[in-house]
């Protein structure tokens, strides 16, 4: 069997569907998306949640999401839209690639928490379920990368190595030798969040992580690896460098730290434990009457699904 000796990338971001063009940047988020939202929502049941929580807020998050996300990478790449020879509408063409991970962070948390009032939902047992499946959408949103053939590494010789048209490169044409390839810096946050997803799963039932502690473990592992992954980068986020680092490895070390300081503090204080009622408004809970429709009838399905989604992610897994 003969390996290939490197990964080519799409000729073209576009997933034609007949006469419809459809981007592969969107393609990748809109998958990723759904793909979370719906293990959030077995994780959810299974923690005692109604059915359609999930969903009812990811309708607020998620274009709270993207829209923070967007606003992130405008102003840290700025001189894009509106330095020589910018074009500022260009700012809003987001299908083209551009959205900031902790800006989409940031924004898609307000929404999660307007969600979570309009539900009666109590933040913390919510947060904690869906975090780990931030991960998923943003491994599987990474794909949007290599479609726009963005934010690649450093040449490798590696039999992974990554295939990009030499217009793709930071400085044009000529930059690099002909039959260069890169680090797939996608794959790799692509790999990492995968991973981390299962195991901060795992660490999650196995310890009965709660308080907020499962977000905490998932911002500090997150931020690790992309802070690792950041310095493969050669993109020109480095004219926006700080003291010798961009933006974004000054946003990873600084969430770092606050994460690690809520674990201890969660930890020490006794806050970090499993809380069983979600709701924070008893009238919003699902009814225990078992000919209700919002009863839990099917509950032991969603144990199956995974108590905080465990059994069934672990045998995928395998």
């Amino acid at each position: 069997m003969i390996l290939p000796m490197s990964i080519p990338s799409p000729a073209e971001g576009v997933l034609w569907l007949g006469p419809v063009p459809l981007r592969g940047y969107a393609f990748a988020i809109i998958i990723g998306i759904v793909v979370a939202v719906w293990v959030s929502e077995r994780r959810w049941k299974a923690r005692g949640g109604r059915v359609g929580d999930i969903q009812d807020i990811a309708l607020w998050a998620v274009p709270f999401g993207l829209v923070g996300g967007r606003i992130y990478h405008v102003i840290t790449d700025w001189q894009l839209y509106f330095g020589d020879g910018g074009t500022p509408i260009e700012a809003l063409y987001i299908w083209k690639g551009g959205l900031g991970v902790w800006g989409a962070i940031a924004l898609g948390a307000v929404g999660v928490i307007i969600g979570a009032k309009q539900k009666g939902i109590k933040l913390m047992p919510l947060l904690d379920t869906i975090a780990p499946t931030c991960l998923l959408a943003m491994g599987i949103g990474r794909w949007g990368n290599w479609f726009n053939q963005e934010l690649f590494g450093e040449p490798t010789d590696l039999p992974w190595g990554l295939e990009i048209d030499p217009s793709r490169y930071p400085e044009g044409p000529g930059q690099f030798p002909a039959g260069t390839t890169f680090h797939p810096t996608f794959l790799y946050e692509f790999c990492w969040d995968i991973v981390l997803f299962f195991v901060i799963v795992y660490l999650q039932k196995k310890l009965r992580l709660g308080g907020g502690r499962v977000v905490a473990l998932y911002v500090m592992a997150y931020c690790l690896g992309r802070g690792l992954i950041e310095t493969l980068r050669i993109d020109n986020v480095q004219l926006h460098d700080v003291l010798g680092l961009r933006w974004s490895e000054w946003m990873s070390i600084i969430l770092f730290v606050l994460a690690a300081a809520w674990w201890a503090y969660a930890t020490l204080t006794g806050r970090g434990k499993v809380e069983e009622e979600v709701y924070s408004d008893p009238a919003k809970a699902p009814s225990s009457d078992p000919d209700s429709d919002d009863s839990h009838s099917d509950d032991a399905e969603g144990d199956d699904a995974g108590n905080g989604a465990g059994d069934e992610e672990s045998s995928s897994k395998a």
